[in-house]
């Protein structure tokens, strides 16, 4: 099988919960990240007895960001009797999943993509947490419009991901009564960005909106920085991850990045403040990261579910349960959810990139 198992969780468990995320690969730092915060809430909820006695193991498979891996986990996790599929990670491979959630009428809680297929048309098995591509692009456009930008191009991946969260940002300029200079796409298998950079810095535009996976963003900003431009730089939330800074090096500095989830610095922010408490009694020193806060807020949902169901900790139950939530706060974040309401979170932010290689805000 392709797929390997990453970790069984606490001995002894009843509650299975499976998660089918790309461990390796691009996408591997936030998807560890991610569930690192998802994990710390959990093994708090299971040292307090877990949920009426019975403990929750989170079961992670690595599908290295390939939908045919995704259906194979998703088979194997079934077979093992999990309760939900949990904290899935881009949009072809949740994708691939939904049918076998439908056949086995299995929940997907807070999905890790942001894309228009999981919300429209309405799915009843997907429980969306995370807002949607469409709306942190605009987000961006918003922001880059605030600070005066007058000239900015988008360079999009030639992909669903790209056109999806393109459309938000043209949607948003529309609003604002702009246009962008140009809507340049790559493909995201072999970007080569250095051509298209060249030609923005030559064409002396103030910002670009770089929408694609990490290692793409990173040439493209590298490229953009050795062309001598210094056009404002904004990408989304999918670079929002320890290993993007990294990468950028030297370039990191001032990249504006778009959030969707309360700062992960901030003492106001119930949600926050939990984690960072939780993180401490562990022993961690490190601050946590933006995909960490995504994954502790979804075990926050997941874990509410479950208790929701009370006595019927069965498939059905859990989704019973999901959709008689209604208005959820996960620590000063509310969350709306109803038998016809699976679109996530409204909220939205934007960070920057400091020179000590934080995101602040």
């Amino acid at each position: 099988m392709a797929a390997w198992l990453l970790a069984a969780g606490p001995a002894g468990a009843q509650i299975r919960i499976g998660q089918s995320a790309a461990f390796t690969g691009p996408a591997a730092a936030s998807v560890q990240e991610g569930t690192e915060g998802a994990r710390l809430y959990l093994d708090a909820v299971n040292a307090q007895g877990g949920i009426k006695g019975q403990r929750i193991e989170l079961i992670s498979m690595d599908d290295r960001y390939d939908a045919q891996v995704a259906v194979v986990n998703t088979r194997s996790l079934i077979d093992q009797g999990v309760l939900a599929m949990f904290l899935s990670r881009g949009t072809a491979p949740t994708q691939a999943m939904l049918p076998l959630l439908a056949e086995h009428k299995l929940a997907l809680v807070a999905p890790g993509t942001g894309a228009r297929q999981l919300r429209e048309p309405f799915n009843p098995y997907v429980f969306n947490l995370r807002a949607s591509f469409q709306r942190e692009a605009e987000r961006a456009i918003r922001h880059l419009a605030g600070i005066g930008v007058k000239r900015l191009t988008i360079v999009q991946a030639s992909d669903d991901f790209g056109s999806d969260a393109g459309t938000g940002a043209l949607k948003a300029l529309e609003a604002l009564n702009m246009r962008a200079s140009a809507v340049l796409r790559f493909d995201p298998r072999k970007p080569e960005l250095t051509p298209l950079m060249q030609q923005l810095a030559r064409a002396d535009m103030e910002a670009v909106l770089l929408i694609g996976p990490a290692y793409a963003v990173v040439e493209g900003v590298t490229a953009l920085r050795a062309a001598g431009s210094k056009a404002h730089v904004a990408t989304l939330s999918n670079n929002a991850s320890a290993d993007f800074v990294k990468a950028l090096g030297d370039n990191a500095r001032g990249v504006i990045v778009t959030q969707l989830f309360p700062y992960e610095r901030s003492q106001t922010t119930p949600l926050v403040r939990e984690a960072q408490t939780l993180a401490r009694a562990r022993g961690r020193s490190g601050e946590l990261s933006p995909a960490a806060i995504e994954g502790f807020a979804a075990a926050k949902l997941l874990v509410e579910g479950l208790r929701r169901a009370g006595k019927d900790l069965s498939r059905d139950g859990l989704l019973k349960a999901l959709d008689s939530l209604r208005q959820v706060d996960l620590g000063g974040l509310e969350l709306s959810i109803g038998p016809s309401n699976h679109a996530g979170l409204d909220f939205t932010d934007i960070s920057i990139i400091g020179a000590d290689g934080k995101f602040w805000r």
